[in-house]
């Protein structure tokens, strides 16, 4: 290539907790990638560094780059670390410890010892001031503003970077919010200011605080971190437009982003599963669970006839991070449209070792990028999956993506030896297979979050496998589950990064509206929300430049039996909302139920609570995009460790170049820039017709 193609570039850059993936549309149409380790003390420096690096090698300008699609870790690193900035809680009075208060819900029922999270605004700075509304939004005493302005000099004395504004019935009217916020914004002007009404609109008062409160507390860090990239970016003359990844799998601006940083704390998980949707589609797999599996942590979910599934609340912080219903307490509560993923400390920087009764554990703690697992050679001595994986031959013991990084197999011996092998008396072999499989245990436990606990069976899906790491273990944890195919796209190891490239413009609302259903109800407030959603949605893509006409509209709402506190999400058909199309909401409701819970209720009294809209801005996608092609060396073969049934085999070690449509029996092992997939004995593997390895897995 050369600068003399007119053509633009366009990246998608995922940070990981160990490397940073890039994918590159290059000017001629194919696609690239190269991946970098990240640079945890400024994850900016990588994505400039791999930018220019790229367009040195190719010849291009910087100012070709037409876009950069970025999916980060930054908020979540930030909540989990505790590194956020320091924050305020405005409330109403009498409702300062609603954070520390919570739901009635703890993870482990038996867990004497559990404690729950520390809130993320210390006590000293939660303060509550004189105003009330009812439950319909009437004022029923006015806001104090002596208060707010007491409040807001005890802000400055304790020079906090950020506020939360939380009051009661907020979500009905928000017109005492807006007036302390621009109280705030008047006397602490460099001060971020995050109202409840904007973030979230939705009745549930701790839900609603917890999530306003997470969002201003990372508001600062995240303006810091993209204003620092787009300047680094511009010095190395790349001015394009930064778009962002949502946790709900579409884009955003940069600027909506810092606006509203809770969105996009689970950007680089939804990117994955946004490219498995369109992988799914392309080979006619309608149900597919996925398995994302990187240097830290490992996150699945489920692609339903051809749909993602996406819940309306997550769970940040917590040893499996995710939104199911049945596992709650352990971190802080996000009420914002998410894909339905399940997140546990399971990576290839997973430290192993022995816990106080001698049992193997992996995780949740990583080596991360730095120093990495001991193999690295980064001055960590402690045992990694990584280490594992490399003494039992499933990976490179010359390097990892394409030379990136070299490995020393003799300091993961070392690593083993040490801390799993010789205090637990196993050979050195059975050690690192033994990190392996409870790995592979750990990856089964977040599978089955999104499915057994949805009423799903993982044997009625297709698994799909990517990540630097997912398609060494993908075969283990099929077969253990259940699931007879696994189906490994082209690229695994920068898959997310691809899902960017992706993904479409969106936007999500909601309102609650809380209406009893049945007889004649009376639709006229659902119409009004949902037609002050739709202007909302238009005047925000106007803003960020995009074009508001080419905009298209999903409507959903939120039901629940009448006398219950908690709903579930269902699709409202196109069309006016006559009684007929309500009854057909209340259908698929009942419907959902039963899947979820294995019954419907007796009583035929509902409640519509919320409405939700999603708005789809459609980008100038390339269909069928093409990797370029990359040598590969010739096929040899190498000792593999398949565990005591099966002991050491020589493994063939291929390309994917190198398997045709035949399916070809294992031990194997398909050696990629990216990755490694491992074939065992009794699975067999075969390339079909869009380039997918696909695994067969043996009972």
């Amino acid at each position: 290539m050369s600068a003399r193609h007119a053509s633009p570039l366009r990246v998608g850059v995922d940070i990981g907790g160990t490397f940073t993936d890039f994918v590159f549309l290059r000017p001629d149409g194919l696609l690239d990638r190269r991946k970098r380790p990240s640079t945890p003390a400024d994850y900016s420096r990588a994505i400039v560094e791999g930018i220019a690096e790229y367009c040195a090698k190719a010849k291009l300008a910087g100012s070709s780059v037409a876009e950069v699609v970025h999916a980060t870790t930054v908020a979540t690193n930030a909540i989990l670390e505790r590194k956020g900035a320091r924050t305020a809680l405005l409330t109403t009075e009498g409702f300062r410890d609603v954070l520390e208060l919570r739901r009635i819900r703890i993870p482990l029922a038996y867990d004497l010892g559990w404690k729950k999270p520390e809130p993320l605004v210390e006590r000293a700075l939660r303060l509550g001031v004189r105003e009330r509304l009812d439950a319909r939004g009437a004022v029923l005493a006015p806001l104090d503003l002596a208060a707010v302005d007491a409040a807001i000099e005890e802000f400055q004395a304790a020079d906090v970077e950020t506020v939360a504004v939380c009051f009661l019935h907020a979500y009905r009217n928000p017109v005492h919010e807006r007036a302390a916020g621009a109280r705030i914004r008047e006397h602490l002007p460099g001060v971020h200011v995050s109202l409840s009404s904007d973030v979230l609109p939705e009745m549930l008062e701790f839900e609603r605080t917890s999530t306003t409160v997470v969002n201003a507390y990372i508001t600062p860090l995240i303006a810091r971190y993209l204003d620092r990239l787009r300047g680094a970016l511009a010095e190395c003359d790349v001015r394009a437009p930064i778009l962002v990844m949502q946790s709900n799998g579409g884009l955003i601006s940069a600027s909506s982003a810092t606006a509203r940083p809770v969105a996009i704390v689970e950007s680089g998980p939804a990117a994955g599963v946004v490219a498995a949707q369109r992988v799914a589609r392309d080979c006619g797999h309608p149900n597919v669970i996925t398995l994302d599996m990187g240097g830290t942590t490992t996150k699945a979910s489920i692609i339903e006839r051809g749909e993602i599934l996406r819940g309306s609340e997550y769970e940040v912080g917590s040893t499996v991070s995710a939104s199911s219903r049945l596992m709650r307490g352990n971190g802080y509560l996000l009420r914002i449209p998410v894909i339905d993923i399940s997140e546990v400390g399971a990576g290839g920087g997973s430290i192993a070792g022995l816990d106080a009764g001698g049992a193997l554990r992996v995780g949740p703690h990583s080596a991360g990028a730095v120093p990495g697992p001991a193999c690295y050679g980064q001055g960590s001595a402690l045992p990694t999956v990584t280490d594992a994986n490399l003494l039992l031959g499933y990976i490179s013991s010359a390097s990892l993506a394409g030379g990136t990084l070299t490995v020393d197999a003799a300091l993961a011996e070392a690593a083993v030896h040490r801390y799993v092998s010789e205090p637990a008396g196993l050979s050195l072999l059975d050690a690192a297979h033994g990190i392996h499989a409870v790995a592979n245990s750990n990856m089964v436990r977040a599978i089955k979050s999104v499915s057994v606990e949805r009423g799903r069976d993982p044997a009625d899906f297709v698994m799909m496998a990517f990540g630097g790491a997912g398609p060494i273990h993908a075969a283990g944890v099929a077969r253990t589950l259940g699931i007879k195919q696994v189906l490994i796209p082209p690229a695994p190891g920068v898959f997310s990064a691809l899902g960017l490239l992706h993904a479409e413009i969106e936007h999500h609302a909601a309102r609650t509206v809380l209406t009893a259903t049945g007889g004649a109800t009376d639709m006229a407030p659902v119409d009004a929300a949902l037609e002050e959603m739709r202007d909302d949605l238009l005047a925000r893509v106007r803003e960020e430049g995009f074009d508001e006409a080419s905009a298209e509209f999903a409507r959903s709402a939120d039901l629940r039996y009448r006398g219950q506190s908690s709903e579930l999400t269902v699709s409202i058909p196109a069309g006016p909302l006559t009684q007929a199309a309500l009854r057909s909401i209340e259908e698929c409701f009942e419907q959902e139920f039963e899947q979820t819970y294995g019954h419907r209720g007796d009583t035929k009294a509902f409640e519509l609570v919320t409405v939700r809209l999603v708005m789809r801005v459609p980008r100038a996608v390339e269909h069928g995009m093409q990797w370029a092609s990359e040598p590969s060396g010739p096929d040899t073969q190498r000792p593999a460790y398949f565990g005591p049934l099966h002991g050491q085999l020589d493994a063939a070690v291929l390309s994917r170049n190198s398997l045709g449509r035949a399916p070809r029996p294992g031990p194997a092992l398909i050696q990629e820039y990216d990755t490694t997939i491992v074939v065992p004995p009794g699975c067999t593997a075969a390339v079909d017709a869009h380039g997918n390895v696909i695994l067969t897995i043996a009972g």
